[in-house]
């Protein structure tokens, strides 16, 4: 029964900066070794394995805003925690075949209003459900099926884009690694309000390269500018347009953390300031460790991401991450968990 961490985030950009200004190895690997960032909150245990975590802000009183983890297993759940690392008890959803990871978008257009919704990758039922928040009420008409057609359908990893020009939203989507192919290895849909109150979800298209030696999982993207990041795990972290409809939107454009991780590319997420400017973090999952880069790149080259720094915050092999820049009470440089 694996916990969760709820972490201030300025902790870790002190930690960050000061090892940016010394970016050598020797540097960085002083900084890995300091003693972990402690968290300020620790979650109640969930019944089987934690695996993905998502952060709702409640913009009419943060103090309510809420934590969305899966728990992953045959008979898992969508487990819902206040700010206070306690269960939301009549929140959580239970009966999930294998709920591998969960994302949430904020002010989707549903019907005549907006709604938030967490959006969960049922593994084993080969589909995605949706849930209203912050009642958690089924919105999907039973939920929408992914991978259809094709040899292996277990979908494993989920990240939500809202695209800036026109506000529509789109679910991206990895699968297990058996019989997936080594281009194509992502789905996307676009999701929509069918006009009945629910969401259904149309195929966009296939895209993302797999270098073929264990699976991808870990997906974030990164609304403002536009990309989506993924974990090759065992390989790197490769970066793509995440609009479908950009020029040059099948063209992998960068790929980087080739020699940063002991073994697996795991839990991706961004901290990211109005400025376009913030970090991308990343589980170096067996090393215990997350390893942050610049999230607008280096300087000139926006697609070259350079290590800056390493730290621990005391997890035991970190799946999934999530973060957020927006002050919460508790967390007034952001929340990570």
């Amino acid at each position: 029964m694996t916990l969760r961490l709820f972490v201030a985030v300025a902790g870790l950009l002190f930690a960050v900066h000061t090892t940016a200004a010394d970016s050598s190895p020797a540097a960085r690997s002083a900084q890995a070794s300091a003693s972990p960032v402690a968290p300020r909150v620790v979650t109640e245990p969930v019944r089987y394995d934690t695996d993905d975590p998502a952060i709702w802000i409640n913009a009419e009183d943060l103090s309510a805003s809420l934590v969305v983890g899966t728990d992953k297993d045959v008979d898992g759940a969508l487990y819902v925690f206040g700010l206070d690392g306690k269960v939301v008890q009549d929140k959580v959803v239970r009966g999930l075949l294998r709920p591998n990871n969960v994302d949430i978008v904020q002010g989707m257009q549903f019907g005549s209003a907006t709604a938030d919704l967490a959006v969960v990758a049922e593994r084993y039922a080969q589909r995605l459900r949706i849930y209203r928040l912050p009642g958690m009420e089924p919105v999907d008409g039973g939920g929408i099926p992914v991978f259809e057609g094709e040899r292996g359908r277990d979908v494993m990893g989920i990240a939500l884009y809202t695209r800036q020009s026109d506000g529509a939203v789109f679910a991206i989507v990895s699968r297990s690694e058996t019989f997936a192919p080594t281009e194509g290895y992502l789905h996307q849909y676009r999701l929509f309000d069918d006009g009945t109150g629910t969401i259904r979800g149309v195929f966009v298209r296939a895209f993302g390269a797999w270098s073929g030696q264990k699976e991808i999982e870990a997906i974030t993207v990164d609304d403002a500018l536009g990309f989506v990041y993924y974990g090759d795990e065992g390989y790197g972290i490769r970066k793509y347009h995440a609009d479908p409809l950009a020029d040059d939107a099948g063209d992998q454009l960068a790929e980087f953390g080739r020699n940063d991780f002991a073994e697996d590319h795991e839990g991706l997420s961004v901290y990211a300031r109005a400025d376009g400017t913030g970090y991308l973090f990343a589980s170096d999952q067996q090393a215990n460790r997350f390893n942050i880069y610049a999230r607008e790149g280096n300087p000139g080259t926006p697609h070259v991401h350079t290590l800056l720094a390493s730290v621990y915050l005391g997890t035991d092999e970190s799946d999934g991450s999530e973060l957020v820049a927006t002050p919460l009470p508790g967390f007034p440089g952001g929340l990570f968990v």
